[in-house]
């Protein structure tokens, strides 16, 4: 998927990260995104995706974890605020779709308990109705019988659906999805990654698509940044890179995939 128009940038980081007696998680990966784009980082499993979209976030075991760099969103360091301040950016401004849907949700407390507790931890008006109303973004029902419902009454998809519910509900500008299609059968990770691209032209939020699928990437994503052990060792265009690719290990993804992923029926 191809991008031309003049991106503004929503958030630019530079993350160096490591636990004391280890070898660092991440060196000084280093990416940007615009205002209304849906970035990928890439990578495979252990190159440090995942921390470094809790690092964006400032999520990582704060005792232990050692984060070196910045993280510029909306004119601030998020590496330099108080956390009280971080407290307010979370699921309002950044909001974050972790994997594993059914493991996320508390398997006590009914949906619409634990969309109201997403809600009113940031506003103070009508739960239900913003409830009902990202319900229905998602395209779940939206109605207090599905409200009522507990996860486990859930299918895995509408699971991961239910997420992305709580993920909008503030209308925030960037939402990090981690991994979100990863446990999905081929036929709802085709659903929901076109959820996700619906959503982000209805709303103009930017969307930082963390995946170890290039293929999910090249549906949905305007560019994309390859990780490999710490490090973003390729960045650009998807079609960029996956037609030009210049570092080794993004050639040997790119040679190991079934299909072309610049054919019209990937990248539209």
């Amino acid at each position: 998927m191809n991008r031309t128009d003049t991106m503004t940038p929503l958030l630019s980081a530079r993350i160096s990260a490591e636990y004391p007696g280890r070898s660092p998680i991440l060196s000084g990966c280093e990416i940007e995104i615009g205002s209304g784009e849906i970035f990928a980082l890439a990578g495979e499993s252990g190159s440090g995706k995942s921390t470094f979209a809790l690092s964006l976030l400032r999520l990582l075991d704060g005792a232990q974890a050692r984060l070196n760099g910045h993280v510029h969103f909306e004119g601030q360091d998020l590496f330099r605020l108080p956390e009280r301040e971080m407290r307010r950016i979370r699921g309002r401004k950044i909001s974050l779709v972790p994997q594993s849907p059914i493991e996320s949700l508390n398997p006590a407390l009914r949906i619409g308990a634990q969309m109201r507790e997403a809600f009113e931890v940031h506003c103070s008006g009508d739960w239900r109705l913003a409830s009902l109303r990202a319900l229905g973004d998602v395209r779940l029902p939206a109605c207090d019988d599905f409200l009522r419902c507990y996860p486990r009454q859930l299918s895995v998809g509408m699971a991961q659906r239910v997420l992305i519910a709580m993920a909008i509900l503030h209308r925030p500008p960037l939402v990090i999805a981690d991994e979100s299609t990863s446990a999905l059968d081929v036929i709802t990770q085709a659903e929901v990654l076109e959820l996700l691209r619906r959503l982000q032209a209805k709303f103009g939020m930017s969307i930082l698509f963390i995946t170890h699928d290039l293929l999910a990437a090249a549906r949905i994503c305007h560019r994309i940044a390859v990780l490999h052990q710490g490090r973003i060792v390729e960045s650009g265009s998807v079609r960029e890179v996956f037609e030009r690719p210049r570092h080794p290990y993004t050639q040997s993804l790119v040679a190991a995939l079934p299909v072309l992923p610049w054919s019209e029926s990937v990248l539209r």
